[in-house]
């Protein structure tokens, strides 16, 4: 609903500690015995995987059009996607550096502010996944998309395990001398963490027990396979014979049986077992394949009752047909967290081939937790736990059913009652008012597309008319995650075939969906598109397209900048921005960034874009300082900005001193806030919230007040696809572009920020200790939900002439009559 990296966040989505992990808030060296260079252009040693076009035969053909693309998200859609869009809120919070940057050189005003002015990444994350989890008691949501914040907070877990627990486990081991950006080292952090996980996932499973009471007044049960009888019992024993014995693969341990590799998240029984004939005692393994579903799904009763049976206990119940001739004398269920982070070695020639050995390797990652259930004896525990050598403090005993993620599961049953109402998002009327032309849509005024609530279709639109039109000569286009299906690479395809120059950057490091970007890359290269990989040591996450067409005799150029990635399942469930122009300023830019991933031509002379890692960081700065001036000579000083995270200690302590200065600030932060807000001196003018929903919060907007307060037609407005963290701002080639149309400026800061930040529905405030409560309309307040109300009232610059209603005079009477929130 990532992270990217949950919407609950999961940008499924919710994002190790290698060689030089990028895992806190920097690049740190996580070993000893490797050291590496800084990114350089190739004439100063930098070594970046070429990435070559070809005249080969042509890449597989997808669909000529992508269901996904083309209709609204049906009720299966959003269920069988959630779990990995919304654990993009975990990816995108686990995809950064575990420690942060060597301490800054401060200015004499930073140096003045007090030492303990951050808050702890890691413990902020923890935060943000108990909101998440939060969600699945809120009563306002059906019972099922609960039982799903359940499972995506579960899900949200495990990957901050495997990524961000992961490099902490590393640099402990390694006795490397690093702090994290409150001064904590690593050991310290690893105990603070352990600590609040124990709390979070107590409140798991008491959320499970409520869960399960409400899901068993809806006639919905899961059920232990020793409890059922009968007819009941026969019908479990033949699914077991049929589709579940045929794939177990019973173990014994012993010193010709050594102990089994067990993969990542692998979910196993293990069994201390005594021979009939002559009372032997012999442990085994029983593992319990990813193939199979967690819950075998019972035959409806007469009187219309769903039961769910654990895999687990199905196994249990029939143990003695793998092992017969041996009796159980104790046995419990057990999962395994591995590192799965990625090494990148930087002399690597070839980053594909890197890339495809590497995730070989993140399947074999060593053990990072290991989580029993309760019942399993001590014995039995410490042997499992001394074969795979994982200390006392990785393990976990737990009074409940292991692996909550995958309760996902009875989120696809057929209750639609139990679900959100399908929500069929809007086409912009601008464009159907030009016959479906977005080249002409666009030259006439910008637009900005609001995501899930207006369609992702445009999107798609733009690039297949690109590769249809004669006139069209060159793509660019970077894919930072996409679809199985990608409608987009498809059209990028048809445009190489067609004879278009097309360029594609294949962001290889994208966590997790690394293995899916090297099957595109190497189908769009037989197509004829020119490839390119990018840097070894940046990521590239910008979000852009550029589109050269010939027009009466010159060459016009059209771009989309998205704070989105190009992926038309995500954008029915993440909030994002699309932004079009054909302005010639930020075209320009726009080819300035992509000569420099493909070139390392360092954009210079950059007319309007804010890019990283050159000029971003100093830009937001700056923007910070104005607002200060202003308030010096006596002009209202005021900043708005969302995100998903706030991490980068530069950028906190500018909004620190502007607090002080007394600017007034009000943040959106999804996730990771490191920033303490309502500190007395410090942040008294700074007010943090969080907005948690059926949507996955994604869009990043940057607001500036310039002497005029906010909302005001002279404010500076960015939108794009950066955090305020150093990954993003250092080590990522990142775009924010200024908003300078009227409409589109009015739309972003007066529409979508305004009503963010008046949002009290969904809406958390976050406290100086990181903690947060759930915003409450005061007594007499409207009850204002911003999801809600963008669901149904059309964007300013897509809604075409024939619709009138002003939406930003709308919110902004709330925000006349309610003030700005608490």
């Amino acid at each position: 609903m990532s992270d990217d990296e949950g919407n609950g966040i999961s940008d499924r989505g919710p994002a190790g500690a290698g060689e030089a992990k990028e895992r806190g808030t920097e690049t740190v060296t996580a070993t000893a015995t490797r050291r590496r260079r800084p990114v350089a252009a190739p004439a100063k040693g930098e070594s970046r995987a070429p990435g070559a076009g070809g005249n080969g035969k042509p890449g597989r053909r997808a669909a000529a059009a992508s269901a996904s693309a083309t209709a609204g998200p049906t009720a299966s859609e959003v269920a069988s996607s959630a779990e990995a869009l919304v654990s993009e809120a975990a990816m995108i919070l686990a995809d950064v550096a575990v420690t942060p940057p060597p301490a800054p050189r401060l200015t004499q005003e930073a140096a003045e502010l007090p030492a303990d002015r951050y808050i702890n990444r890691e413990l902020s994350w923890l935060q943000f996944n108990r909101r998440v989890l939060e969600e699945s008691q809120n009563e306002n949501h059906p019972l099922l998309e609960r039982v799903r914040f359940l499972s995506i907070s579960a899900d949200n877990l495990d990957e901050f395990f495997m990524v961000r627990v992961a490099g902490l486990a590393g640099q402990v081991r390694e006795k490397l001398p690093v702090r994290s950006i409150d001064g904590l080292t690593p050991q310290e952090q690893l105990d603070r963490i352990l600590e609040e996980v124990t709390g979070l996932q107590s409140e798991q499973q008491a959320s499970l027990a409520g869960l399960v009471k409400a899901l068993r007044a809806e006639k919905i049960m899961i059920v232990g396979a020793g409890d059922l009888r009968g007819e009941d019992r026969a019908w479990l024993q033949k699914v077991f014979e049929e589709r579940i014995f045929p794939v177990l693969t019973p173990l014994s341990i012993d010193p010709a049986h050594p102990f089994p590799f067990i993969p990542n998240l692998g979910f196993s029984i293990a069994l201390s077992l005594v021979r009939e004939r002559d009372s032997a005692g012999m442990n085994a393994l029983l593992r319990l394949p990813v193939a199979l579903q967690r819950f075998v799904e019972m035959p409806v009763t007469e009187d219309g009752v769903v039961r769910f049976v654990p895999i687990e206990s199905v196994a249990a119940l029939f143990i003695g047909k793998l092992f017969p001739g041996y009796r159980v004398k104790g046995s419990g269920t057990f999962r395994i967290i591995r590192d799965s982070d990625i090494e990148v070695e930087e002399e690597a020639e070839d980053l594909v081939r890197l890339f495809e050995s590497a995730l070989k390797r993140r399947r074999r990652g060593s053990v990072i937790r290991i989580e029993f259930d309760s019942v399993m004896p001590e014995a039995l525990r410490n042997f499992v736990a001394g074969e795979l050598e994982v200390p006392q403090a990785r393990i976990s005993v737990m009074d409940g059913m292991l692996a909550l993620d995958s309760m996902s599961q009875l989120c696809r049953l057929d209750r639609d009652d139990l679900k959100f109402q399908p929500y069929i998002p809007r086409f912009p009327e601008r464009i159907r008012e030009h016959n479906g032309d977005c080249f002409a849509a666009i030259r006439e005024k910008d637009i900005v597309v609001h995501h899930p609530y207006e369609s992702f279709d445009v999107v798609v639109q733009f690039v297949r008319q690109a590769a249809a039109d004669p006139n069209v000569i060159a793509i660019k286009q970077t894919l930072y995650r996409t679809s199985n299906d990608s409608p987009i690479v498809r059209a990028l395809i048809d445009a190489a075939e067609a004879g278009k120059s097309v360029t594609a950057l294949i962001e290889l490091k994208a966590r997790f969906d690394e293995e899916a970007n090297i099957r595109w890359a190497r189908d769009m290269e037989r197509a004829g598109v020119q490839v390119v990989f990018g840097f070894i040591e940046k990521k590239t996450h910008a979000k852009l397209s550029l589109v050269v067409r010939r027009e009466e005799g010159r060459l016009v150029s059209f771009c989309h900048i998205g704070t989105g990635n190009y992926h038309p399942i995500t954008a029915k469930i993440y909030t994002d921005l699309s932004y079009f122009t054909a302005d010639p300023a930020v075209t320009f830019d726009v080819g300035l960034v992509f000569n420099y991933i493909t070139g390392y031509a360092e954009p210079s002379e950059v007319r309007r874009l804010a890019v990283s890692p050159v000029t971003m960081r100093s830009k937001i700065i700056r923007h910070v300082e104005d607002e200060i001036a202003h308030v010096k000579a006596g002009r209202p000083g005021q900043i708005w900005m969302k995100m998903n995270s706030l991490v980068d200690a530069a950028v906190i302590d500018a909004l620190y001193r502007a607090s002080q200065a007394g600017v007034e600030i009000d943040l959106v932060v999804r996730g990771i806030c490191c920033l303490k807000p309502r500190v007395p001196g410090l942040s008294d003018n700074i007010r943090v919230k969080s907005i948690v929903g059926r949507f996955l919060e994604h869009s990043r907007i940057y607001c500036f007040g310039n002497g005029q307060g906010l909302p005001s037609d002279k404010a500076v407005v960015y939108l794009g696809s950066a955090d305020m963290m150093p990954r993003n701002l250092d080590r990522r080639v990142e775009v924010l572009v200024p908003l300078t149309n009227p409409t589109v400026h009015s739309q972003v800061l007066s529409q979508i920020m305004l009503g963010n930040i008046l949002d009290n529905q969904q809406s958390w405030s976050v406290a100086a200790d990181g903690s947060s409560r759930r915003i409450v309309p005061s007594p007499g307040e409207q009850p204002f939900n911003a999801q809600r109300y963008f669901m149904t009232n059309p964007s300013l610059s897509g809604r075409g002439k024939a619709l009138k209603t002003d939406a930003p005079r709308l919110i902004a009477r709330q925000k006349a009559e309610h003030g700005r929130f608490d």
